[in-house]
C-alpha cells in the first residue's frame, strides 16, 4: 500500500502544485513573476512558498541579489516531481477543473480509491488524518465532476463502493508519480 502523507503534505496549499509545475518550467523564478504568472495573491504565494521551502522542495536562490537570477529555485527533491507536477497542472488545467483538483483532499482521495472499488471506512482508513466530514465532502465534489462515482451493492446489509471514472483514472496516473 502507497504511503500518502507525502501527498497530504504536498496538497496542504493549494498553489503548492502549480508553484513546483511554474518553478520546472522556468527554472526558478522570482517571487513577483511567480504572482503574475499563477495569477496568485501575495499572501498565499508567500504562505505556499514557507511549506514547500519546509518541505524540502523549494530553495531561495543563494546566488539571489542580481536583477537576472530567479529568487526560488527547485531543489532535487523538487525538480524529481517538478515534471509530474506540470503534467498534472496542464491536464487539470485544460479541463478546467482547478477549482476541484486543488482543494485539501481531492488528490489524497483519488490516490486512497485507486483502481479499485472502495468502501468509505476504507478510503478513511487510507486517510487517517482526514475527517469524516471531509472525505464527505472530497467524494461529493468528485462525484459532481464526474472524477468518481458511487455503486451502492444490493445486498444485507447494503454497501456503497467508490471507484475512480475515465477523468479520476487519469489524474490517478499522473499523481503517482508525485508518491
Amino acid at each position: 500500500m502507497q504511503r500518502l502523507e507525502p501527498l497530504v503534505e504536498l496538497v496542504h496549499h493549494r498553489w503548492n502544485i502549480p508553484i513546483i509545475a511554474e518553478l520546472h518550467r522556468l527554472s526558478g523564478a522570482k517571487f513577483v513573476t511567480l504572482a503574475e504568472s499563477l495569477d496568485v495573491g501575495r499572501a498565499s504565494l508567500s504562505a505556499s512558498l514557507s511549506d514547500l521551502i519546509g518541505l524540502g522542495l523549494v530553495e531561495r536562490n543563494p546566488g539571489h541579489g542580481h536583477p537576472m537570477r530567479p529568487e526560488y529555485l527547485l531543489t532535487d527533491a523538487g525538480l524529481a516531481i517538478g515534471a509530474d507536477c506540470r503534467l498534472l497542472r496542464d491536464v487539470i488545467k485544460r479541463r478546467g477543473e482547478e477549482d476541484i483538483a486543488y482543494r485539501k483532499w481531492t488528490l489524497p482521495l483519488v490516490v486512497a480509491i485507486g483502481d479499485d472499488v472502495r468502501r468509505f471506512k476504507d478510503v478513511q482508513l487510507r486517510l487517517p488524518e482526514a475527517t469524516p466530514r471531509a472525505i464527505t465532502l472530497g467524494l461529493k465534489s468528485m462525484l459532481s465532476k464526474k472524477w468518481a462515482k458511487r455503486t451502492v451493492v444490493d445486498d444485507f446489509p447494503p454497501r456503497a463502493g467508490y471507484s475512480l471514472l475515465r477523468k479520476g483514472r487519469s489524474v490517478l496516473s499522473t499523481v503517482k508519480g508525485l508518491i
